[in-house]
């Protein structure tokens, strides 16, 4: 559990580390850096390296300790619906959130087919807000994913976007991030990919969160859009 740096969320917890790359998003993925840097700094739970997925049932009593509501990023540095975390560890990850209604909880995963196949499995309480990542138009099939899951929020995090998306479906989505990628070598996020998004969103009356810029210096690019920042969330 640790505070977030994350716009749009307030700290993370990490039932799960480890993950394997799936798309073009995960080129240069966040998570592989960080873990990395906390493998070097001698941390139990990254010891193994980012390939391999573990699953951490010690966690699962940290969210009952937490004594006001929080808004929570589950598995930041992994993806719970990977095919590595056992059907059981994922029950009983749902069940701390389920028992936790207290707190937010913001599930995403580029899974979507497990998510789609398992999701009749898992307890939906309103408390859970379930996600995928769509960085382009190779993966729109993600949203379709999501749609048929019982979660009351359903949220889409076109981040690091990559390409234009100019016909989605918004059918049933309650929430839309949008963020350009960092790092050393980002690739450019186009401004008019993301002006067309948001004016997807406000014809479909979908929140509209804009992240950030991003570029070799994220916080200089900062996350002005038209003027102003987006900060919608979901009521």
């Amino acid at each position: 559990m640790a505070n977030s740096s994350i716009e749009w969320t307030e700290m993370t917890w990490n039932p799960t580390t480890g993950c394997t790359k799936v798309s073009d998003g995960c080129k240069f993925c966040y998570a592989e850096i960080m873990t990395r840097r906390l493998k070097a700094m001698g941390q139990e739970k990254y010891k193994y390296g980012f390939k391999v997925v573990r699953t951490h049932p010690d966690t699962l009593l940290i969210p009952y300790t937490w004594t006001s509501p929080k808004t929570v990023f589950v598995n930041s540095m992994s993806d719970l619906f990977h095919e590595d975390v056992p059907l059981e560890f994922i029950k009983d990850v749902f069940k701390v959130m389920n028992d936790n209604k207290q707190h937010i909880f913001q599930v995403l995963t580029k899974r979507s087919e497990r998510l789609a196949e398992i999701h009749k499995e898992l307890k939906w309480t309103k408390n859970i807000w379930m996600g995928v990542s769509v960085e382009n138009e190779k993966v729109l099939s993600r949203i379709e994913d999501l749609r048929k899951t019982r979660a009351k929020i359903k949220f889409l995090s076109l981040e690091p976007l990559i390409g234009p998306l100019n016909n989605l479906n918004l059918s049933k989505i309650n929430w839309v991030i949008v963020g350009g990628e960092s790092g050393f070598k980002p690739r450019k996020m186009e401004s008019e990919w993301v002006l067309n998004i948001l004016k997807q969103c406000e014809k479909a009356n979908v929140p509209f969160f804009f992240k950030q810029w991003g570029g070799k210096n994220k916080k200089a690019a900062g996350r002005i859009l038209n003027g102003r920042t987006y900060d919608n969330m979901p009521t």
